[in-house]
């Protein structure tokens, strides 16, 4: 018998909560001059210039490089390759993340309770996180214990902290869209369609670095609140 047919939950528990979510912020950022619509019909992608500040950044790479560990994606492990960065949640009460935590909210507009904590991440030269979506799929086994503690991931919001020498761009795989990392420079995204179905155009990929570091910081917002 398959996963998904014993799943306490079905493959769209979550469109109502993905649905409402994502009018609110869609129109929240809309109402925004600073918020820029990346020109695809495919996602709803957004980049605001000088989220953070240059030493709001190095503050924060100084948090990531005392937290990062080896990156796992559920039932992966660094050593599969699959995800070769280092990364790690940073301290949610410590002020300044808890300064940078309200700033991603209220610029999205999401009820502060739905996110999950910040996580802090490092690529060296030849690391990378291979093509993946950051909404959970129905038949893994995760599914259940997510949907339980949260639910669908609805939207992503990620910081670039610095700019790599080389390498390192974010690529949204099936819509053709690379972006360079710029630093201070936050990405949003809807991972679902305005009809509230996980959105499979929403594929991307951390390309490798090929020269100096990249720091990162990533912000998941679900469709309730997280445990």
């Amino acid at each position: 018998m398959s996963e998904s047919k014993t799943s306490r939950f079905p493959p769209d528990a979550d469109r109502a909560g993905l649905k409402k979510v994502g009018k609110a912020v869609r129109e929240r950022l809309a109402a925004n001059p600073a918020a820029y619509k990346v020109p695809t019909e495919d996602v709803e992608l957004h980049a605001i210039g000088d989220f953070m500040t240059p030493a709001e950044c190095q503050k924060m790479i100084e948090l990531i490089d005392a937290t990062a560990q080896p990156s796992r994606v559920f039932d992966l492990d660094y050593s599969s390759g699959y995800r070769t960065s280092y990364s790690g949640d940073v301290d949610p009460h410590d002020p300044f993340v808890k300064k940078i935590n309200r700033r991603i909210d209220d610029l999205l507009d999401i009820e502060p309770g739905f996110g999950e904590s910040i996580q802090g991440q490092r690529y060296m030269p030849g690391q990378e996180f291979q093509p993946h979506h950051d909404w959970f799929h129905p038949e893994t086994s995760y599914w259940d214990l997510e949907m339980a503690r949260g639910g669908q991931r609805s939207y992503t919001a990620m910081v670039f902290l610095n700019e790599p020498e080389a390498g390192g761009t974010t690529d949204f795989i099936d819509v053709g869209i690379s972006i360079e990392p710029k630093q201070g420079v936050l990405l949003a995204w809807n991972n679902a369609l305005p009809d509230g179905t996980t959105n499979p155009k929403t594929m991307h990929a951390g390309r490798p670095v090929l020269q100096g570091a990249k720091y990162i910081i990533t912000k998941w917002y679900r469709t309730k609140p997280w445990n």
